[in-house]
């Protein structure tokens, strides 16, 4: 824009000044916009690893909830490293967040995110995986009630190789340094043993994969072709599982059953190569997380701890409208069917 200043007449004096002017409101306009924008408050999310579907889902929770919440939204990913989670807290910490939302690496690793949070009066909630024992510096621990349905996955699984004949089960695990993990094994020990049935091998994910769990598998019925059934702690477990015993022709023969849910583990349920999925709320917990940091920045109660309850879906039930209003809180509908 080219502007010609002259003397001669007060007409262009005036276009000018008005010139100005409005040059002015609109600065001052988009300075209120920034202002309002860094007023907001801002929730980061730090997932353990973004590379799993299931931490997405929860960070597709709590974006969801802050959008409804009118607060800014960041993401981070620690790459299951301790080292870089902390990294992450104190990125969060320098952007000026106001409150986060975490899936921890593991349990163990949260006493010192927590001693940092403390400090700086930041709160935070976590998702799907509480803190270790004993932690009390923290506004809420979103997860599954683990330990009852630990329990109830026990008594079904146990009821299903009974079904088939035998009573050995074996199971594939999340890594049993996770509070969530140790509660789903204390439910499920405690239902074997009233139930009369034997946990024959444990075998722990390092990279929570299909492959990974396929080779487990694979390896548990080697070792033991008498199991007829096989407890799946996680979604992955379960797909594993079922390919596996697919290859050996032994589907619906051995029985498989998890714990979490996913359009993948939905459509072998209806397929029959999964007998029983135990449903967890990944979009669920991080919208129930996100309320209750921001319950806590508005001063409005909180719960310490939010267990929410996996029911269990079968061949049979997972088209009755509950169990489709549950799976809605599973994963969002960009993952597929439900």
């Amino acid at each position: 824009m080219n502007l010609t200043l002259s003397n001669n007449g007060s007409g262009s004096g005036k276009s000018l000044k008005s010139l100005i002017a409005a040059t002015a409101l609109l600065a001052c306009a988009a300075l209120s916009q920034t202002a309002f924008a860094q007023s907001k408050p801002t929730i980061a999310y730090i997932a353990p690893s973004l590379d799993i579907s299931y931490w997405q889902w929860v960070a597709y929770g709590v974006k969801q909830r802050a959008q409804e919440l009118g607060m800014n939204y960041v993401e981070l990913t620690s790459e299951n490293s301790p080292a870089k989670q902390m990294d992450n807290v104190h990125t969060a910490l320098t952007r000026g967040v106001s409150a986060i939302v975490m899936g921890p690496v593991s349990s163990t690793s949260t006493p010192p995110v927590l001693r940092v949070l403390k400090e700086k009066s930041v709160p935070i909630a976590f998702a799907g995986i509480g803190p270790a024992a004993g932690q009390t510096d923290f506004t809420s621990a979103v997860t599954a009630n683990n330990y009852e349905t630990g329990k109830a996955q026990g008594a079904y699984v146990c009821k299903l190789a009974k079904e088939r004949g035998g009573n050995k089960i074996a199971m594939l695990s999340l890594p049993l340094d996770r509070e969530n993990a140790q509660k789903y094994m204390k439910g499920a020990q405690e239902s074997f043993k009233v139930d009369g049935c034997d946990l024959v091998q444990v075998l722990q994910t390092h990279g929570l994969t299909v492959n990974e769990a396929i080779a487990q598998a694979n390896d548990v019925l080697t070792a033991h072709p008498d199991i007829k059934a096989i407890y799946g702690m996680y979604d992955e477990a379960a797909i594993g599982a079922a390919k596996a015993l697919q290859t050996r022709g032994l589907a619906g023969k051995v029985a498989v059953v998890t714990a979490d849910g996913s359009p993948t583990t939905i459509r072998l349920l209806r397929e029959g190569a999964i007998q029983g999925v135990f449903l967890q709320e990944a979009v669920g917990q991080g919208i129930d997380a996100t309320t209750q940091v921001y319950n806590a920045l508005n001063h409005k109660p909180t719960t310490r701890e939010v267990a929410l309850n996996e029911p269990l879906v079968t061949h049979d039930t997972i088209d009755r409208s509950d169990a489709q209003a549950k799976l809605k809180r599973v994963y969002p509908p960009s993952a597929g069917s439900y």
